[in-house]
């Protein structure tokens, strides 16, 4: 997922300075070799987050298609 790893002791003695030198990228952490989570700057959890957001919605939107329900069409310039 990112190229740049610290150890959770890196992390924990200067936080500030493992992000600075990620410049903006996300950062794996490590515990004993192990992955246990990622740091991540606000705009790119951002953006995740509205991803995760879509597909919700997506998936709402789909399941009542199938559902059968019906349908109005409807143009942009009506709203």
């Amino acid at each position: 997922m990112t190229s740049l790893v610290a150890s959770i002791s890196e992390l924990k003695k200067n936080p500030i300075k493992v992000l600075e030198e990620a410049e903006g990228h996300p950062v794996r952490i490590l515990n004993r070799d192990q992955t246990v989570f990622y740091c991540v700057p606000p705009d790119i959890y951002e953006r995740l987050v509205e991803m995760a957001e879509d597909q919700e919605l997506n998936a709402i939107a789909d399941a009542r298609l199938s559902d059968g329900q019906e349908t109005v069409p409807v143009a942009l310039r009506d709203l």
